[in-house]
């Protein structure tokens, strides 16, 4: 037995030691120089039935999303695992989730300019449009691989990425099998006539592909599914620029309605950064970009790639009642944001100064023709459209035009002023087909006001004006801050414009917790409208619920 063999054997015998052990154990007792860390998080909900905003009867009352994640490390050797009980789901979470089990679970060692990786991991390729691996606990999504990672780095600037297996689905995996490679190559580190140079080159290359076995009676599908991408990155001082390319060969799936229509992704950012302003600008194009390690998933199962997003996401409430969730079926995207600094001093920068943020982003649909062409004998189906490459839609999928002023007017008032104007295709994004286009504005006001003993009071008040889908909203917000130990809140949105008077609700929360350390407590009271909430154009549906909520949470 060689000598890494013996110390992988140690380090294992050495974490089961820890499980079974009393927790007064402190790591350096287990092995000098080891070190053990991990987090804790429940989130119990007791549920009371609503017939007036849409909040269902809860059987059990209470319900409970909750785990642990624990990792061990030792001269280059981590081992870890993440326990997760849902007893039962909270509502809006996938009730397959049900249960309780280690889900994920890995040991991994480097040595020199290796590193392998055992078990569950996740794992980005470029800016993911070929492959993303993540966790997104507010969205239910977790598609962590189970299987086997390898990261190379012969030389300086150069890394090579490889990775094979499954796909977590809730408790088990999918039926597909995951192989990918990825190379990203610094050229100033790697070719010595660029190494002083101020232009900053690197380039990438990835190749991911999927196997899943043909059982469907109505068509031959291919079982081997590829995609391939590649990215190009230049900066220069203030300016940067990045690119990526993705192809997807046909992929027949549930998603596309079984065409065989290859896939195509290209996103295009750039930045230019100076002191007191910025300016980002990204467009992207998608066309049948869906990804996943089963054909036959829908939502967010299985999902093999990321598509990322090119609108802003919104923090506040009001403006976030619309978020836009991105069209892997096909979509033109771009967004525009210049961000710069009044001087202080001045009439308009004030005696603190005041920044502004000014954004715009649109999401249109790609101009797309049927066609009825006929796949070769042996096959089914057809291609089901063309796209000219940079033509336009006809259809609008969603429109952001924002502006944000935050203001500091003295050293203990500080204000952000916020307004946008939403255009929201619900149709598209909700999955509807009768609702009608939204036109939305929102105003936000943001004020916080510190006092004496590190404590503060915070308000907000925001108002969406709209014709369409529930008219008129108005939210107001009032936090009290005892820094750093407790906080309390009471907070309520109205939908006082509802045309059904029995509508016009008050959306009311109370709330308070408790922080110390790595530990903090919350509870809150109070009614949610049903809605959707999103992530980097990643979605879910949430539903109406009244009752109460605890959350606890740990980490060390």
């Amino acid at each position: 037995m060689n000598k890494a063999v013996r110390k992988l054997f140690a380090i294992a015998f050495a974490f089961a030691f820890f499980l079974t052990s009393p927790p007064t154990l402190k790591s350096q007792e287990l092995l000098p120089g080891g070190r053990i860390w991990g987090n804790f998080q429940l989130e119990a909900q007791y549920y009371f039935s609503d017939s007036l905003i849409g909040a269902p009867e809860v059987p059990e009352k209470i319900l409970m999303n909750g785990f642990g994640n624990l990792n061990f490390s030792y001269q280059g050797f981590t081992v870890g695992m993440r326990y997760e009980s849902y007893q039962n789901p909270l509502l809006g979470y996938d009730p397959r989730y049900q249960g309780s089990g280690i889900p994920y679970r890995f040991a991994s060692f480097s040595q020199e300019n290796l590193e392998v990786t055992l078990g569950n991991f996740y794992e980005q390729f470029g800016s993911g449009m070929v492959f993303r691996t993540y966790e997104e606990r507010d969205l239910g999504v977790d598609n962590a691989m189970d299987g086997l990672k390898l990261v190379y780095r012969p030389v300086d600037g150069v890394s090579m990425r490889g990775i094979i297996g499954r796909q977590r689905l809730f408790f088990d995996t999918g039926p597909g099998i995951v192989r990918g490679f990825d190379a990203q190559v610094d050229l100033n580190s790697v070719v010595p006539s660029l190494v002083e140079s101020q232009n900053q080159w690197s380039f990438g290359g990835s190749a991911v592909s999927k196997f899943q076995r043909d059982q469907n009676p109505l068509y031959n599908l291919p079982e081997n599914v590829a995609a391939f991408s590649g990215r190009l990155n230049f900066s220069r001082g203030a300016v940067s620029i990045s690119s990526e390319y993705a192809h997807k060969i046909n992929d027949p799936s549930a998603e596309n309605n079984f065409i065989y229509k290859d896939g195509h992704a290209l996103l295009l950012n750039a930045s230019y950064a100076v002191s007191g302003a910025g300016l980002l600008l990204s467009a992207k194009r998608i066309d049948n970009m869906g990804f996943r390690s089963d054909r036959n998933a829908t939502g967010n199962d299985l999902n093999i790639n990321y598509l990322p997003p090119t609108t802003r996401q919104h923090l506040y409430s009001l403006s976030g009642m619309y978020p836009y969730a991105t069209q892997p079926t096909g979509e033109i995207g771009f967004m525009g944001e210049l961000n710069f600094s009044l001087p202080r001093e001045t009439p308009l920068g004030g005696p603190f100064g005041t920044s502004v943020t000014i954004n715009y982003s649109l999401a249109n649909s790609l101009h797309k023709e049927r066609v009825h062409d006929t796949i070769p004998v042996g096959q089914r189906g057809t291609k089901g459209y063309r796209s000219d490459f940079f033509r336009l839609g006809d259809e609008k999928f969603f429109e952001d035009i924002n502006i944000e002023i935050n203001r500091r007017f003295s050293r203990t008032l500080r204000a952000l002023f916020s307004y946008a104007y939403i255009t929201y295709n619900q149709n598209v994004i909700e999955g509807y087909v009768d609702k009608e286009m939204v036109y939305a504005h929102i105003l936000i006001a943001d004020v916080t006001h510190r006092l004496p003993q590190r404590r503060s009071i915070r308000w907000e008040l925001q108002h969406l004006s709209t014709r369409q889908d529930n008219q008129n909203w108005a939210m107001a917000m009032l936090e009290y801050s005892i820094a750093p130990r407790w906080f309390f809140a009471v907070s309520n949105q109205y939908n006082y414009g509802n045309d059904d008077r029995d509508l016009r609700i008050h959306y009311y929360t109370l709330s308070g917790g408790y922080s110390r350390g790595g530990n903090r407590i919350s509870l809150s009271y109070g009614k949610q409208r049903e809605g959707i909430i999103c992530v980097g154009g990643v979605c879910r549906q949430v539903p109406a619920s009244n009752g109460f909520t605890l959350n606890v949470s740990s980490s060390f």
